[in-house]
């Protein structure tokens, strides 16, 4: 499995076993493991209970650890089925970008929509000066732009945001 790992000039492998590959600053685990205090990484491996316990006061079942994550959390507050085994996810919260807006409201309108149900941003991060779906991507912002007016989104401009850091400095929550 290791032996498939190109390694671009310079990197080194520092350390590799079966559950273990460090490549410079990276590690990959080969399955799972536990983080402690937000800083030790504890592998998930046959002695994985004896080194918890030798560092834990009480030591939660795996399935309990896994409720103590944030994806779990995230998970959890927004499932609407009340069944972590069966999640019906509700989003509060949609951003799409000016390669994928167009299609996603030109569906919504030709199925009837007619205001947008939650908030919804419309970034222009892309910028490529190719045809997308046979416009240029000035056409798709003017789109946008009159779609986030019409139908009640959030418009961002070109050049003000890509999607990944306007979501995350103005749409994330608290944990």
């Amino acid at each position: 499995m290791y032996n498939r790992i190109q390694l671009e000039k310079g990197h080194r492998v520092h350390n590799a076993v079966p559950d273990i590959l460090e490549v410079s600053m990276v590690k990959l685990y080969n399955g799972g493991a536990y983080v402690l205090n937000g800083t030790e990484i504890v592998p998930d491996t046959a002695e994985v209970s004896a080194v918890l316990a030798g560092k834990m006061a009480q030591v939660p079942s795996k399935e309990e650890a896994k409720k103590q994550t944030i994806a779990y959390g995230i998970l959890k507050d927004h499932n609407t089925s009340g069944n972590m085994e069966k999640l019906q996810i509700r989003f509060d919260r949609l951003t799409s970008h000016d390669i994928t807006f167009v299609g996603i409201i030109q569906t919504a309108r030709a199925s009837g929509l007619e205001e947008f149900p939650v908030p919804y941003v419309l970034t222009n991060c892309h910028n490529s000066l190719c045809a997308v779906g046979g416009t240029i991507n000035e056409d798709d912002h003017m789109f946008g732009l009159s779609c986030a007016k019409h139908y009640g989104g959030i418009y961002v401009p070109p050049h003000q945001a890509v999607i990944h850091q306007y979501a995350r400095e103005m749409l994330a929550g608290g944990g």
